[in-house]
């Protein structure tokens, strides 16, 4: 009889224990999030609430994210053109050019501080047609510089290099020789020769 009175009370004792504990834990209180301009959290506590994410719309901020990636993507591109060897020559070749530079003058450049390159440039395919605005000490034009390729082991032959006016009227540079010849012995990276190598190896199939 005593040792079932005892272990009756021992277990009256751990139920009003477990449900005082649980009163406790249930009693507790969460720290409220922190807002926006309250300064730096100085302690981690298990017990503060997460903030809310429903004031952050993704609508609102989506199109600025991908307007900068094509931004950059342009801006990519762009440079690729600009530090071709093909934009270097014919821009020393403007200096070298006697129409050139009795048009625009000395000092002769890009027009713009940031040059924008237009048209196609891919050397891998034998293609290439660009235009960029130039200027000298008298005036100002756009270069335009036309080459194909006929074959993937051909020389690249140029079809048109001239000036255009701001008035629309054009300079022809293209006199006699064309003095490009030297772009088919321009280097490619890995990837372009890897694509050239395959493809020349296709047509011998």
């Amino acid at each position: 009889m005593w040792s079932r009175l005892v272990r009756r009370r021992a277990l009256l004792l751990l139920r009003n224990q477990s449900n005082s504990a649980r009163n406790q834990i249930q009693r507790r209180t969460l720290v409220a999030a922190p807002k926006p301009g309250d300064g730096p959290l100085m302690e981690r506590r298990p017990d503060r609430e997460l903030p809310n994410i429903n004031g952050f719309r993704w609508g609102r901020t989506f199109p600025i994210f991908l307007a900068i990636i094509a931004a950059s993507s342009v801006a990519i591109f762009n440079y690729q053109k600009l530090s071709s060897p093909v934009v270097a020559s014919t821009l020393y070749a403007l200096r070298t050019n006697q129409k050139a530079r009795e048009y625009l003058g000395d000092e002769i450049y890009f027009k713009h501080q940031i040059p924008w390159i237009s048209g196609e440039m891919n050397q891998l395919r034998g293609r290439i047609d660009i235009s960029f605005p130039v200027k000298g000490t008298r005036n100002t034009a756009i270069m335009r510089f036309t080459s194909f390729r006929p074959t993937p082991k051909g020389v690249f032959e140029t079809t048109e290099w001239s000036l255009e006016r701001p008035d629309g009227t054009k300079i022809d540079l293209l006199d006699g020789d064309d003095p490009f010849r030297a772009i088919a012995s321009y280097p490619m990276d890995e990837e372009e020769r890897e694509e050239t190598t395959r493809g020349f190896r296709q047509q011998l199939k």
